[in-house]
């Protein structure tokens, strides 16, 4: 079992700030991915454009971006992990 953490209007689509998934370790973070957005069409259809991953949504497991500095998608989950899902940040 693993938990997502869930920010700004990510958290509003899918109903809450922490949703649990069925991905163990040894599953990737892109099957956590599928678990969190099965069955939540509106937060699908925000993170995910034509089936890829939109450009400037963030994926970090503990703290680091997996897309930036991991394997993206494919990186292994291990025991305790903590998942966490950013939309786009804008300054001013």
């Amino acid at each position: 079992m693993t938990e997502w953490k869930l920010f700004a209007d990510l958290a509003e689509r899918a109903g809450d700030k922490h949703v649990a998934v069925e991905a163990d370790a040894g599953d990737t973070v892109g099957d956590a991915l599928e678990d969190l957005l099965d069955g939540r069409p509106e937060l699908e259809d925000r993170v995910l454009e034509d089936g890829d991953l939109r450009s400037q949504i963030n994926v970090l497991r503990n703290g680091t971006n997996v897309l930036v500095e991991e394997d993206g998608l494919e990186t292994e989950l291990e025991d305790g992990d903590e998942l966490a899902l950013f939309p786009p940040v804008s300054g001013g």
